[in-house]
C-alpha cells in the first residue's frame, strides 16, 4: 500500500501542481488501459526481463489496475532485436530493451545504453537525469516515434567467456566473438569476428564452437545462461559497457494518448524499476562470481596492451562517425565532455576508497 500511495503522489501530484487539472478531474479521466510491451530478454533473466514486469506492476498498481501493461519475453511477439521497430510502428505500445542493439540503424542509439570507454551506471544517472542526456535522448528517439525512458542498468559489465587464454594481441585475431553495439566494431580493429546475437540464442552457438568467445552482462546473468560450462576463462573489465542502461521504448502516438497522470506514473514507476534493477545485480553479482569460480572458472584481467588498443581504436571509431553524422558528433562531445568532468571527482573519492577497503579487508583475513 505504501508503495502504491507513493506512485500515486508522485504521478497525481505531478499533475495537480500544475493547477491546471482538479482532483476531481483526474478521477474522471482514468481510462482503462491495456499495453503490450516486447522485451529483448528471456523469461530466465530475472533482473532484466524482471525489471520490465517490476515495471508493469507499479503502473498497475498507482492506477487501481486501470492501466495494464503486459511483458512478453523475447520473441513471444516479436525477436529480441525488432522490439525497437516494433515500437515505433505501433506493433506494440512499449519496448524494454537496449538501444545499442540497432547500432545499424542509428550509431547514436548506442548512447542509450553504452559505449566503449563512457559512463559508469552512476555517471550515466547523472548525464541522463542532469545533465543533457534526457533532451539529447528524447530529439533522437523522437525521430523514430518513441519516447524514451531508463528503466535498469547492469552497472560495468564483464568481459566475457573466452575458450582460450588471452595474452597478446595475436591471440584475438581470428576470434568469433559474441558482442553488441560499438564493442565489435573495436573489437574488430584488433582482429576479432564479432556477431551480434540475442540473449536466449548464445548458449548453443557457444556450445556448438560457432562462437570461441561470448560477452553478455556478469556473473549473475552469465551463471543464468551456463557460459561457464562451455569456456573457462572469464575475463574482466567489459571496458565497452561501463554502465549499461536497459530502456523502456513507448510508441510516441500512444504514450501521448494517455492522461498526463498516467505519463506520470509511467515515469516514475520506470525510476523506480530501473533503481531496483541496479540493486538487484550489485547486490547478486558477488555470490554468482564466487560460484562460478569455484566451479572452475578462471578470472583474468585483459592485458593492458589490449585495453591500449582497445582504447586507441575507439577514438578512431568515434572519428569515423562523427566525421558523417552531425548528431552522432553532437551527443558524442556531450557525453564525453561530461565523462571528462566527472571522472576525476570519482578517481579521487570513489576509487581511492574501493582500492583501500579492498586492500585492508584483503589483509585482515590473512
Amino acid at each position: 500500500m505504501q508503495r502504491r500511495s507513493f506512485l500515486k503522489k508522485a504521478g497525481l501530484g505531478a499533475v495537480a501542481g500544475t493547477g491546471v487539472i482538479a482532483a476531481p478531474a483526474i478521477a474522471q479521466e482514468s481510462p482503462s488501459v491495456k499495453w503490450r510491451m516486447a522485451s529483448s530478454f528471456p523469461r530466465s533473466l530475472v533482473a532484466l526481463f524482471g525489471s520490465g514486469e517490476n515495471f508493469a506492476k507499479y503502473v498497475k498498481e498507482a492506477t487501481d489496475g486501470k492501466m495494464q501493461i503486459d511483458v512478453f519475453p523475447a520473441g513471444e511477439i516479436v525477436p529480441a532485436l525488432q522490439v525497437l521497430d516494433a515500437v515505433s510502428n505501433g506493433t506494440v505500445q512499449g519496448g524494454h530493451t537496449c538501444g545499442y542493439y540497432y547500432l545499424g540503424k542509428n550509431p547514436s542509439f548506442c548512447f542509450d545504453t553504452a559505449v566503449p570507454f563512457g559512463l559508469n551506471a552512476r555517471q550515466l544517472n547523472a548525464w541522463m537525469l542532469e545533465g543533457n542526456g534526457k533532451k539529447l535522448m528524447r530529439d533522437l528517439f523522437g525521430t523514430v516515434n518513441i519516447v524514451n525512458f531508463p528503466l535498469g542498468n547492469t552497472g560495468t559489465q564483464m568481459g566475457g567467456w573466452f575458450r582460450k587464454e588471452i595474452k597478446s594481441l595475436d591471440d584475438l585475431k581470428g576470434l568469433k566473438m559474441r558482442t553488441a553495439g560499438l564493442a565489435g566494431e573495436v573489437l574488430a580493429k584488433l582482429g576479432v569476428v564479432p556477431q551480434q546475437i540475442a540473449g536466449g540464442d548464445i548458449y548453443p552457438s557457444l556450445e556448438k564452437g560457432t562462437l570461441d568467445a561470448v560477452e553478455f552482462v556478469g556473473p549473475l546473468d552469465d551463471e543464468k545462461l551456463g557460459f561457464n560450462k562451455v569456456a573457462k576463462y572469464y575475463y574482466y573489465p567489459g571496458f565497452w559497457e561501463g554502465g549499461a542502461q536497459v530502456s523502456a521504448y513507448f510508441n510516441k502516438d500512444a504514450f501521448e494518448k494517455l492522461p498526463k497522470h498516467y505519463q506520470a506514473i509511467v515515469e516514475s514507476a520506470s525510476l523506480r524499476a530501473h533503481t531496483e534493477m541496479m540493486a538487484m545485480y550489485d547486490s547478486m553479482n558477488p555470490g554468482a562470481l564466487r560460484r562460478l569460480i569455484a566451479g572452475g572458472a578462471v578470472l583474468k584481467e585483459f592485458p593492458k596492451e589490449m585495453l591500449d588498443a582497445s582504447f586507441k581504436a575507439t577514438a578512431e571509431i568515434y572519428k569515423k562517425y562523427s566525421d558523417k553524422d552531425e548528431t552522432f558528433k553532437a551527443i558524442l562531445t556531450d557525453y564525453m565532455s561530461y565523462r571528462d568532468d566527472l571522472i576525476p571527482w570519482f578517481n579521487v573519492v570513489e576509487g581511492s576508497y574501493t582500492r583501500y577497503v579492498a586492500h585492508a579487508v584483503s589483509q585482515a583475513r590473512k
